[in-house]
């Protein structure tokens, strides 16, 4: 849906969900300068060292949002990531509505690792809840 709107805006964004159509982060490279280890990522933006993430779902409970976190630590010149989760994630629970706070589980997480002492993260983040 967002994809015309960023690649507008100068993101590089995967085509798609078969492998030929994903977008791939070096993070190792090996023999002849070739990527050793790779990581998929939404949108990169090479001129911002930008990357974006958008998460659909289940991003908190299916844990998404800590390999992107984690992810994006290791990635070749990535210097901020954009990540997007839902508000707020509906689903049924023993036949009873249930709502899974996944923007503000995602602000906690965030907030716990920029501001910890024990460690720094290596790249700025922007956390946009839809």
């Amino acid at each position: 849906m967002l994809r015309g709107d960023l690649a507008e805006l100068g993101f590089d964004i995967e085509a798609g969900k078969k492998h030929a159509q994903k977008l791939k982060r070096p993070v190792f490279f090996g023999e002849d300068g070739k990527p050793s280890r790779q990581y998929e990522i939404d949108g990169f933006r090479p001129e911002w060292n930008c990357g974006i993430e958008i998460e659909a779902g289940r991003a908190w409970m299916g844990n998404a949002i800590y390999r992107d976190l984690i992810q994006a630590m290791v990635m070749v010149d990535l210097t901020h990531l954009i990540l997007a989760v839902p508000m707020g994630y509906r689903y049924l629970s023993g036949g009873k509505p249930v709502v899974s706070n996944d923007y503000a589980n995602t602000v906690t997480v965030a907030d716990a690792l920029f501001s910890h002492s024990r460690i720094t993260m290596p790249y700025g983040l922007t956390v946009i809840g839809y």
